[in-house]
């Protein structure tokens, strides 16, 4: 008997349309035939380890992901997430300091508590800085009311340590309920909420309507293919070469749709402990030299990239709300 699906209020409906055939021209500045966002994932210390009350240690996006060890520290995956810290960072941020480039930052908010001198840097040269949730975690299993009570806190957490609240997210391990959570805490905060990037489904930023209202999300979609974590999966490269390529061919093919007329967004995906490790930091350093000879690249944050996006394409409130799924519970 096939299983039939009833959406509950946390629900957001699949949208398989998009831009379509013809994606319009949303007028980069300057007339830009491509935007890039790079993205710098600050994880380090927020993994999984029995130090931060965890029944295991971190099996994901490291060099020697094998199973977690169960009620026991793993001082290796431990060190190899400290690698982050203490040299990774500061080395991307001084390449981004050379090229004048500015980045979005994915903040773990315990991470940023446990090493303040980071989120002071990155503030410093004037990189934007976006929520990645409390902890580095599979949300999936929490129930809502658990999981508002930790996007709450990683609000009130980035504020201590940044100044204010993050204006975007991105969590990667989400529930079905993280949409509308972190909508429903952002207005009952009275936070703006500019952007959200779980989601892998265009080339360009799209509006995500808000079930149950006339209001909408804007989705800026974030890659899992441009991204060095893929150093660490079965399906990803073997060498800093294979990286370099497939982010040089991914540029090529956006940079070449914008010179027809319809300019795209390309995410590079990146984390401390990953790309910054000397045998892969040349795959970073080229493709930064290759963007730099083609004219017409804007390379911006995704606060950037939202305020001119909803500039040129605000959102329009339906003459009803959108209905879909159950009211609040």
């Amino acid at each position: 008997m096939p299983f039939e699906y009833v959406p509950n209020y946390y629900d957001f409906p699949r949208e398989f349309r998009g831009y379509g055939e013809n994606p319009p021209d949303f007028k980069w500045p300057n007339n830009a035939k491509i935007v890039i966002n790079f993205v710098l994932n600050y994880e380090e210390g927020a993994e999984n380890t029995i130090e931060n009350g965890d029944p295991s240690s971190e099996q994901y996006i490291w060099e020697l992901p094998y199973v977690p060890h169960v009620g026991k520290r793993s001082y290796d995956c431990e060190s190899d997430f400290e690698y982050g810290s203490r040299a990774g960072v500061w080395r991307i941020l001084r390449l981004f300091k050379k090229h004048g480039y500015k980045f979005t930052t994915f903040a773990v908010g315990k991470a940023f508590e446990l090493l303040p001198d980071v989120p002071a840097a990155i503030k410093r040269e004037g990189h934007e800085i976006a929520s990645h949730c409390y902890r580095w975690w599979d949300y999936s299993k929490l129930s809502p009311e658990e999981e508002k009570k930790i996007i709450i806190k990683n609000m009130e957490s980035l504020k201590a340590t940044t100044g204010e609240y993050p204006k975007g997210w991105y969590y990667a391990r989400l529930s079905q309920h993280t949409r509308r959570l972190v909508y429903d805490v952002h207005q009952e905060l009275g936070a703006p909420l500019l952007w959200m990037a779980d989601a892998y489904a265009d080339d360009l930023p799209y509006w995500q309507p808000v079930p149950r209202t006339t209001d909408a999300m804007l989705m800026v979609p974030y890659s899992y293919d441009c991204n060095d974590a893929r150093f660490h999966q079965p399906t990803g490269w073997s060498s800093t070469d294979g990286f370099y390529k497939h982010i040089q061919y991914a540029f090529d093919t956006l940079y070449a749709e914008g010179c027809e007329g319809t300019p795209k967004m390309m995410t590079v995906a990146l984390h401390a402990r990953v790309v910054a490790k000397p045998g892969r930091f040349q795959a970073l350093v080229k493709f930064m030299d290759y963007i730099k000879e083609k004219e017409g690249v804007w390379v911006a944050t995704r606060e950037e990239i939202s305020e001119h996006f909803m500039k040129v394409n605000p959102w329009v409130p339906p003459a009803t709300p959108l209905a879909y799924g159950p009211d609040k519970p």
